[in-house]
């Protein structure tokens, strides 16, 4: 029996938006900044190096939240969200630390790794 060929573009496979509406769109797009600012080229090693000093794992996003990476009151602006705002927050942060270039993903391999 043939099994099923789908085929995936995984260049945006990554990060869709979901059909879903955003309820807090304020604290939501605070939220967003400070992840999009961690993430920017200009600031991403430094995110990382901090990530790394506090002994964190990259996709332990409540965990770096909560320990200030992401900015001052992050955490309490995040805890404001709806849960379904909260679930499009994750999944953005979850992408975009997907998307940081291959040479710093070795560098921070600890903070990238999956143990």
């Amino acid at each position: 029996m043939a099994q099923p060929q789908f085929q995936v573009d995984r260049t945006t496979a990554l990060y869709e938006r979901p059909a879903m509406d955003i309820v807090d769109a304020v604290t939501f797009a605070e939220v967003k900044q400070a992840i999009e600012s961690s993430y920017a080229p200009a600031n991403v090693a430094k995110f990382l190096k901090s990530v790394a000093s506090s002994s964190l794992r990259i996709r332990d996003f409540e965990r770096v939240l909560n320990a200030g990476k992401l900015g001052a009151g992050m955490a309490a602006q995040y805890a404001k969200l709806p849960h379904g705002d909260q679930g499009q927050i994750r999944e953005l942060y979850l992408a975009l630390l997907e998307q940081v270039e291959l040479a710093l993903r070795d560098k921070f391999f600890k903070v990238y790794a999956y143990y």
